[in-house]
């Protein structure tokens, strides 16, 4: 289905276009972008919510400042639908997050609109005020805008780069786009301190309402001027002195102001382009406006998948029997499982409640959970701090976002080998996010840390024995890697037991080659065996289930009977599982032909699981063909 395109949108291809409208033009032009968007995002999953909420910050921006001279860095990414639409990607926007198709987030190789890169949070207003400072030195003149929401300014990089940004006497402009939710409801004092600006707003409306009505009504004397008076000190002595946040960071605040509202926006910010200096404007919008369903579902349409045009209803998967669940409820329905018998489990996600499945506990065990923001580092530190004083925290962060939290991990968990666990979601590819979200390096990066334990389950009855044996008492850090979307046991509620630290399980015997698998794709590797057999072909498998330590007793015994070895994971393949296992055969002087199989050094783009699978050849035709071309070279 083509998108249909609304009179004033057809005609808009680039920013030029749209600033030929008038400004009373600009809402309908609102109103046919977001149709645009539910059109292709209907049948084309995508991030609705954020975009929907964004329409009319990305109009009133394109249509005041002159881009791409003047920089827009949208932070996070998700906002930017309309952006994108705007900016010469119409005509492919119905490719968005498909393979070979344009990406879900801007990116600086795809458009020179896209100032910046920003698939991972509160990186803009850092990048926003080192391009102010290069245009600063080089006599530039341009703007600097850094569009941070959706949750962003609850990271602890935005905070650092608010610092840095008021004394830097720059011309940058942060917009926050305040929608009080990131995929989750907004949590922690910021939101709260948020709310209180608002709060002070209505006061000062309703204060300066009561003054005009007692100036006029003379039935009240002199002294009431003198008690609203009173009023209007003690709101500037309590409210207000809680609103001056940004200001103390050397930032002048204006707002909130209506940020759906295109024509109050191109007015304001019209104004604010003249203000030199780091400046802040404070913009309330609707996550998922225009599409009632998004709207009463905030955190469900952040990400909805499939819906009903018309309705806006999700349109669920018709999957034919019985179908396994997807590995994060495994995850969130067996920490449950897990806290119900150990009082000092303690569960901690970085804003990803829904996400990670923690938010099933939440339900249960609300005083055991914490989302602590858009804050991996913080989140790994303080499940340090739980642990030293004797709890059992799981951390569970997505694997592209562990990255940010690599030395709170080194430093803070392993050197003290504490007892926190680290349940890495979205391990490996994740499919039509692209880039900047496949988990590619945990398990590389992980095993060089010592007193680190590194895990991977290739089912989900592996993922709950691991779970329970990462809770025991002693450890030390212990990840669990997982990937994004569903496992492969229907029956996947089987009893927990404990695994030996390091030991692998053979799953095949073979006497041609022999394949060494780390994690889910132990299930393709197994697939490949069986095909290989009806070609005469026999090779044996070992799902390793450790990446660190390994299973020495069993790689002794591959390196002494077979020539051919094959090592397959959903990770990167520089430092990775096949690299360990290739250290592993110098340092104890063997010889054999090795293949490794995995994530190419490379950023692997969007694209649906399977088709990345088979680009990365590790998917099961690739196992196959990778064995075979081993055996004959």
């Amino acid at each position: 289905m083509t998108p249909l395109q609304g009179k004033l949108l057809e005609n808009i291809d680039y920013p030029s276009e749209l600033k030929k409208l008038k400004e009373k033009q600009l809402p309908e032009l609102c109103k046919e972008l977001r149709e645009f968007i539910l059109d292709v995002t209907s049948s084309n999953p995508g991030h609705v919510g954020a975009s929907l909420g964004a329409v009319e910050l990305a109009v009133a921006l394109h249509y005041i400042f002159n881009t791409p001279n003047d920089k827009v860095i949208w932070d996070v990414g998700h906002q930017a639908y309309a952006h994108k639409i705007l900016t010469g990607r119409k005509s492919v926007f119905q490719n968005l997050r498909k393979y070979k198709g344009i990406s879900g987030f801007p990116r600086m190789s795809e458009s020179e609109y896209d100032a910046f890169g920003t698939g991972h949070s509160s990186t803009s207003i850092s990048a926003a005020l080192g391009m102010a400072i290069a245009s600063k030195m080089k006599n530039d003149d341009r703007q600097h805008v850094a569009v941070i929401g959706d949750g962003s300014m609850t990271g602890g990089m935005a905070l650092e780069g608010l610092n840095n940004a008021g004394v830097s006497n720059t011309n940058l402009l942060v917009i926050l786009n305040d929608n009080g939710i990131a995929i989750d409801k907004s949590t922690g004092a910021l939101k709260e301190y948020l709310i209180q600006i608002q709060t002070s707003r209505t006061y000062n409306r309703i204060k300066n309402l009561t003054w005009k009505l007692l100036g006029k009504a003379s039935k009240y004397g002199p002294n009431s001027q003198r008690i609203v008076q009173q009023i209007e000190n003690a709101i500037k002595g309590s409210l207000l002195k809680k609103s001056n946040l940004f200001e103390s960071f050397n930032f002048r605040y204006f707002g909130p102001v209506d940020g759906n509202d295109v024509v109050r926006l191109t007015k304001v910010l019209r104004d604010l382009k003249d203000i030199q200096g780091p400046k802040i404007l404070h913009v309330m919008t609707v996550k998922g406006k225009g599409l009632k369903e998004a709207e009463l579902h905030q955190t469900t349409y952040h990400s909805p998948g499939t819906f009903d045009r018309k309705t806006g209803k999700i349109i669920d998967e018709k999957c034919p029997g019985k179908i396994p669940p997807k590995w994060q409820h495994v995850f969130g329905k067996t920490i449950i499982e897990l806290a119900e018998r150990n009082e000092k489990i303690i569960g901690i996600t970085p804003a990803m409640l829904s996400g990670s499945s923690l938010n099933m506990m939440l339900q249960k065990m609300p005083h055991r959970v914490f989302d602590v923001g858009i804050a991996e580092q913080h989140a790994v530190t303080f499940a340090a701090g739980l642990a030293a004083a004797g709890m059992k925290p799981f951390c569970n962060i997505y694997s592209t976002f562990m990255q940010r939290a690599f030395d709170q991990v080194i430093h803070d968990v392993a050197l003290q080998k504490l007892d926190v666990v680290f349940c890495l979601d979205r391990g490996g590819l994740v499919g039509e996010d692209g880039a900047t979200h496949h988990g590619a390096f945990d398990m590389a990066y992980f095993r060089s840390i010592p007193n680190m334990i590194v895990s991977a389950p290739m089912n989900e009855s592996e993922l709950r024995s691991m779970m329970y044996t990462a809770q025991l008492t002693g450890m030390g850090p212990f990840s669990i890697r997982y990937p994004k979307g569903r496992g492969f046991l229907p029956n996947w509620k089987t009893p927990m037991q404990e695994i030996g630290i390091g030991k692998a399980r053979k799953l095949k015997d073979g006497k041609d080659a022999v394949i060494l698998s780390i994690g889910h794709v132990g299930n393709f590797a197994l697939e490949a065996c069986e095909a290989l057999a009806k070609d005469n072909v026999d090779v044996a498998l070992y799902d390793m289930r450790f990446v660190k330590p390994m299973d020495k007793k069993v790689l002794r015994n591959v390196f002494d009977n077979f020539n051919y070895v094959l090592t397959v994971e959903d990770g990167s393949l520089q430092a990775g599982f096949g690299s360990a296992v290739l250290e592993f055969m110098e340092d104890h002087h063997y010889q054999a032909k090795v293949k490794r199989l995995g994530i190419p050094d490379a950023y692997i783009e969007q694209g649906s699981l399977e088709e990345l699978y088979k680009e990365c050849g590790y998917d099961t035709e690739g196992i196959i063909l990778a064995v075979k071309s081993l055996i004959e070279s």
